[in-house]
Protein backbone atom coordinates (compact mmCIF):
# COMPACT_ATOMS: atom_id res chain seq x y z
CA UNK A 1 0.00 0.00 0.00
CA UNK A 2 1.25 3.38 -0.74
CA UNK A 3 0.40 6.54 0.89
CA UNK A 4 0.81 8.72 -1.89
CA UNK A 5 -1.63 7.06 -3.75
CA UNK A 6 -3.87 7.42 -0.90
CA UNK A 7 -3.49 10.89 0.47
CA UNK A 8 -2.74 14.61 -0.88
CA UNK A 9 -1.27 17.27 0.98
CA UNK A 10 -4.37 19.28 0.09
CA UNK A 11 -6.43 16.36 2.06
CA UNK A 12 -7.71 17.47 5.92
CA UNK A 13 -6.60 15.34 8.47
CA UNK A 14 -10.07 13.73 9.02
CA UNK A 15 -9.88 12.98 5.07
CA UNK A 16 -6.57 11.36 5.18
CA UNK A 17 -7.61 9.23 8.71
CA UNK A 18 -10.99 8.43 6.72
CA UNK A 19 -9.24 7.26 3.18
CA UNK A 20 -6.76 5.39 5.43
CA UNK A 21 -9.70 3.33 7.21
CA UNK A 22 -11.12 2.47 3.84
CA UNK A 23 -7.66 0.85 2.43
CA UNK A 24 -7.34 -1.09 5.97
CA UNK A 25 -10.77 -2.15 5.26
CA UNK A 26 -10.13 -3.31 1.94
CA UNK A 27 -7.02 -4.51 2.31
CA UNK A 28 -8.58 -6.41 4.99
CA UNK A 29 -11.43 -7.75 2.97
CA UNK A 30 -8.98 -8.80 0.30
CA UNK A 31 -6.24 -10.81 2.63
CA UNK A 32 -9.77 -12.84 4.22
CA UNK A 33 -11.08 -13.74 0.64
CA UNK A 34 -7.13 -14.64 -0.72
CA UNK A 35 -6.57 -16.93 2.17
CA UNK A 36 -9.39 -17.29 4.72
CA UNK A 37 -7.83 -15.84 7.69
CA UNK A 38 -9.15 -13.13 9.65
CA UNK A 39 -6.11 -10.38 10.63
CA UNK A 40 -7.04 -8.21 13.36
CA UNK A 41 -6.29 -4.43 12.80
CA UNK A 42 -4.29 -3.95 15.79
CA UNK A 43 -1.33 -6.10 15.77
CA UNK A 44 -1.04 -6.28 19.71
CA UNK A 45 -4.16 -8.84 19.75
CA UNK A 46 -1.67 -11.38 18.58
CA UNK A 47 0.51 -11.03 21.60
CA UNK A 48 -2.09 -11.30 24.18
CA UNK A 49 -4.41 -14.07 25.36
CA UNK A 50 -7.83 -14.16 25.21
CA UNK A 51 -8.28 -14.24 28.54
CA UNK A 52 -5.71 -11.03 28.73
CA UNK A 53 -7.75 -8.67 26.28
Amino acid sequence: MNANELLTPLMSLEEKLEAIDKAMELAMAKQRIDSGVEVPIDPAELLSCSSCQ
